[in-house]
Formats: C-alpha cells, structure tokens, sequence
C-alpha cells in the first residue's frame, strides 16, 4: 500500500509539473507551440543536423504547424521563435527599450560574460565605436592594398599545391588580415597554433550544451580558454614593452586602459578582442567556401563575374596595379553575387533577443523575460519575397542597392546592433573573387557537402585543384 501510494503521489506531481511547464503564465495568449519536455524542452530537435541550405526542419515543421510566430523552450529556456518580417523587423527597431540583446548560457560560457553581445546601452556604443575606428569605410580604404596583397600571395601558394581545403586556407588567408590588424599575429613566424584551437572552438559553437571530456562542447571551452590565455599573455608582454607609436588594435586598448577616464575593463577587452579574432576567422571564410562552390555550379555567374573584374583591369592604365577604391565600389555584379550568397548561407541561423515587458503584437503577448529567437532562414527563404528561394540567382537583386537591414534581408542583423564588420566583410570577399577569377582557374577535387547544426559547417571540406590562368 506504501509503495502504491507513492507512485500515485508520484504520478500526480509528474502531472502537475508537465501540466504547468506546457502552458506557461502568461498575462494575454501566448503564442502556439509545444514546450517539449521539462528543462530539456525541444532542445534536441533544435539541434538535429540537416544537409540542405532550406529552412532548418526544426522551424519549418513549427511553422507549417502553429504559423510565424511560435512557442519553444532550448536548453531549459522559454522561448518565442519569429519568423515573422513584421515582427522581427519590431524586434530590431525596440532595441534597448522593449528588447535587448541577449544569449543563452551556453553561449556567453563560450564567448566570455563581457562579450560585445551581452552588453548594453552606452558601453555597447563605446565598444562600437572602437570597432568602426578599425574596421569602417575609411580604415578600409587604407587596408584595401594589404588585403589584396595577401589574397594574391595566398592564391599563388594554393596554385602550386596539389589540392587545397578551401575553408581551412581561407580562414587562414582572412585571420592573417586580421590578425594583423588587430595583435599584430604573424602566422608565419608564430609559434602559437591559434587555428588548430579555433577549430576546436568552433566546431563545439552550436552543439548540444554537454560538458564533459570528448564532447564538441568541452573541446569548444578548451579552445577558448587556450586562446584567451594567449592574449592575456599577448596584454601582459604589451604592458611591459609599450609601442612608441600605435600599430595594431591591441595598441589601442593599452590606450584606452590606461586612460584615467576609461569605462573599459581588461576583461572586456579581452573577451572583444576573442570575439573579432572568431570572427574573422570564421564567418567570412564560411562565406567565400560557399562561393566557390556557387561558381562552380552556376558558370553563368561564374562567366559574369569574371567579364566585370577583367573589364575592371582593361581599363587601367597599367594592368599591373592594384585595386582602388573606386573599382571596389563599381563591382555592381560582384554584390549581388555577395548579396545572394550571404542570404543563402545564413550563417547566422539564429539571432537572440530577450523582451524586457509584457509585450504585445498582433494578437499575442510575449512576457517579459521570455527569450525571443529571430530566425533568418525564415526570412531570407520566404518564397512570397523570392522567388525559387532555393535557387542561386544573384540577378535578383538587379538594381537593389542594400546599405544595411532590412524586413527581408538581415545578413548582418539589423537595428543598432547590425554588424559593424560588415562591410569589411564585403570587401574581403570582393578583393578575393577579383584576384580569384581574374588570374586562376579550379576543380572541383571532393567535398563540398554542408552540414547545419545549425549552423553551416562543411564535414568533410571543399578540396579544389587551383592552377593559373595561360593567356
């Protein structure tokens, strides 16, 4: 009888606590959708790998099922998913006083709790601003020869090798631009193995939040913590032996640190400088992977693209100089090749915010506290705004000139926190298809397959045979 009644007292608190986990509270009608099960919510299927550039399954299903907008919960956190234009478009603009940024846990343990992401208001600014000052239109201009240096110096070596991993040699090639420009990185004449602990670190980014030895996710905070040592040591060397004169962005963080009025941390500094290293190294080579392998299955575009950048040379006085920024600006093509292969990568799958009140949209109400989770998939995939969404075509945006975000383009995010690198972004991928197409042709060797998880990764790599065009 002791037995039976606590399996009936069992049962009815399992039913209590389900009963309550599946219909949250909240002061209107929440969105529809399904919160899994307790803590765990829906977290697995969120995480299910796919192999297509579609809507991940996970947020198509939801949304054949419950609409645009719906109810989930990741990783033991109450989430809205938008895959609304209208809303997400709301969201953007809010920023700061209905929403603001946030990230789930497992996120800012990988990125570090001062991270640029996670923080707000005039200290957000402050960090943007430091950015731009490195990274904006006029900098930009400046680093414009250097950029074009390294890609042709990188194409050259690739040229004489008997097959290249385009993600892995890419990343390389953009990490030394940046690396550069920011710690003064040599990957030459380093010792420090700084890609070996970015892949580690990446490959745990987006994966299930298990922390333990042989996990994606252990070997993502080793690798984080292995570079962070490496700069924190970079700092310490910098204290002891100032520069006379500024020559990277790590001087001018010793700078700023040492001013009397600063508002800027070691840490926070330390946890930025992480953030732009990841970034250089991964996004944008993720991008011109995927562009590569755009031209080789579309030799229409490829064919375009090649007849602007050679126009761009004919019309030179010496075909032996470099690219200005003019010619940079002209390439009317080469953006819509960027343009359509950003909204196809969606290498951003998911972008957090966190409502700050109960707040009310069309006819649902999202309380306060909740995570809201924007999908761009959603948004860039939507076929009532593109049509074959699922087709490359760059001649889509034909006359369409894009500056920044917008209600079906979010590439780069959108509000005041859309992405201050991304026009170094553009640039990078311009200079490198321009000395790419012009002077190079390749194969197709193995690989090529993409993965989501969800974000896009390449398994088994792009392998290509690249060898110099005969005239």
């Amino acid at each position: 009888m002791l037995s039976l009644g606590i399996y009936i007292i069992g049962s009815l608190l399992v039913i209590v606590i389900l009963h309550y986990w599946r219909n949250p509270k909240c002061n209107g009608k929440l969105p529809p959708g399904s919160m899994g099960w307790p803590l765990l919510g829906e977290t697995i299927p969120f995480f299910a790998p796919n192999t297509s550039l579609d809507i991940p399954p996970f947020v198509k299903e939801r949304m054949q099922r419950y609409g645009p907008i719906f109810r989930t919960s990741l990783v033991g956190r109450l989430v809205i998913v938008s895959t609304d234009p209208d809303f997400n478009y709301f969201i953007f603009q809010q920023e700061g006083k209905l929403f603001q940024s946030w990230y789930p846990y497992t996120f800012t343990e990988i990125f570090g709790r001062q991270n640029v992401g996670s923080l707000h208001g005039f200290m957000y600014k402050y960090l943007k601003n430091m950015v731009l000052n490195l990274f904006g239109p006029e900098s930009l201009k400046n680093m414009l020869p250097e950029i074009e240096k390294i890609a042709n110096n990188n194409l050259k070596r690739w040229s004489r090798q008997t097959s290249v991993e385009m993600k892995e040699a890419s990343a390389k090639m953009i990490f030394d631009i940046t690396g550069k420009k920011l710690i003064s990185f040599d990957y030459e004449n380093s010792t420090e193995n700084v890609s070996e602990n970015f892949v580690a670190f990446i490959k745990g980014l987006i994966s299930f939040p298990l922390y333990f030895p042989g996990t994606a996710y252990y070997k993502c905070l080793r690798g984080r913590k292995k570079i962070m040592k490496m700069l924190k040591r970079m700092l310490e060397e910098r204290k002891s032996q100032p520069r006379k004169e500024q020559s990277d962005f790590f001087d001018y963080v010793l700078e700023e640190l040492q001013s009397k009025d600063t508002i800027l941390t070691e840490a926070i500094a330390l946890d930025l400088m992480f953030v732009l290293l990841f970034a250089s190294f991964e996004t944008t080579s993720l991008a011109i992977t995927l562009a590569i392998k755009f031209l080789h299955q579309h030799p229409k575009a490829l064919k375009e693209l090649t007849e602007e950048h050679e126009a761009i040379i004919r019309k030179r006085e010496s075909a032996s100089n470099g690219l200005t920024w003019q010619e940079y600006k002209s390439m009317k093509f080469t953006f819509q090749f960027i343009n359509e292969t950003v909204r196809l990568a969606n290498i951003a799958p998911v972008i957090f915010r966190k409502a700050l009140k109960d707040i009310n949209f069309k006819e649902y109400t999202i309380p306060a506290g909740w995570a809201v989770m924007v999908s761009p998939p959603a948004v860039h995939l939507n076929p009532t705004k593109y049509e074959d969404p699922l087709q490359f075509n760059p001649w889509r945006w034909e006359g369409i000139e894009i500056n920044g975000a917008s209600r079906n383009f979010m590439a780069f995010g959108g509000g005041m926190r859309f992405c201050v690198g991304a026009d170094f972004v553009k640039v990078q991928m311009a200079v490198f298809l321009h000395c790419f197409v012009t002077k190079y042709k390749w194969e197709t060797i193995k690989g090529g397959d993409i993965v989501r998880t969800p974000g896009l990764q390449f398994p088994k790599g792009y392998h290509i045979k690249i060898s110099q065009k005969e005239y």
